[in-house]
């Protein structure tokens, strides 16, 4: 089992698939402490033991992807973080260590998980959806910050009082992204924003984790397609065999059959700076 390094920042080049440089407060956020640190996390489904052993780390403002073959266990580890899963291992948020199997503890330290699906509420508005999706903030506040999720999407902000059954696949996609913002999380997660999606749309959904970036909301991509993953994130995890077989910044060479290797078990790991 390959064990994890301690966190550093990602190292930036500046590559036409990348954003040109973060901002200077993100910049300052990502050269400090991590702001998630996870360290021996195993997790599954009663007796079956899928991930064993996890360890990774994510700066502020910083975008991450998660890549395996299926079956890996990205969707569980995920849920592990989450508290929608019991696990061992510690999961750290801001410092701040996050309870087992509590999701409501988890969200209110600022870590939203999108699950797979673009589930939302289809009898009801887009407005109504966000609304529900910040339950338990203040009126005023919650309004505000519906209006802030909102502008990440604004076809979605058009359609606000539309009912969410008439919204496309990749309509309620946004919407269900929107959902996780509305609680202004530190941490964003995304299982699979493209499932089912068209090439456009796909673009389209993964165009917000720029904005993400930009915001200094972390993101932590869980996704299949490869090379469009590799155009909005900092750093990349790989996920095989329930364990974390290779980590290396998005732009470096030769990265895909790194990962193809890795997904194979024929030790692809390198150091970041290698």
């Amino acid at each position: 089992m390959i064990m994890m390094r301690a966190w550093r920042p990602a190292v930036r080049k500046t590559m036409t698939h990348h954003c040109s440089g973060a901002a200077p407060a993100q910049e300052d956020a990502m050269s400090s402490e991590p702001l998630l640190q996870v360290s021996g996390l195993s997790a599954g489904y009663g007796k079956i033991v899928v991930l064993r052993d996890i360890a990774l780390s994510i700066g502020a403002g910083e975008a991450v992807a998660l890549l395996g073959p299926n079956g890996a266990g990205k969707t569980t580890l995920l849920r592990a973080m989450s508290g929608l899963l019991p696990r061992s291992g510690q999961v750290r948020l801001g410092g701040q260590e996050m309870p087992n199997a509590n999701p409501r503890a988890t969200v209110a330290a600022g870590m939203a998980h999108v699950v797979e699906g673009h589930r939302v509420f289809t009898q009801l508005t887009c407005h109504d959806n966000l609304l529900l999706a910040g339950y338990g903030v203040p009126g005023a506040v919650r309004a505000r910050q519906v209006d802030e999720a909102l502008a990440f999407f604004p076809e979605i902000a058009a359609k606000r009082n539309d009912k969410a059954v008439t919204l496309s696949g990749g309509q309620q996609q946004m919407l269900a992204v929107a959902q996780g913002l509305v609680g202004k999380p530190r941490l964003l997660m995304l299982d699979e924003p493209s499932a089912g999606l068209s090439p456009v749309l796909v673009d389209r959904v993964l165009a917000a984790i720029t904005q993400l970036r930009a915001s200094g909301t972390a993101v932590l991509l869980v996704e299949q397609l490869i090379e469009k993953a590799l155009a909005v994130v900092d750093r990349v995890y790989a996920l095989a065999r329930g364990s974390i077989v290779l980590e290396a910044r998005a732009d470096e060479a030769d990265l895909p059959n790194r990962l193809e290797r890795a997904y194979f078990g024929e030790g692809a790991h390198a150091p970041l700076d290698a």
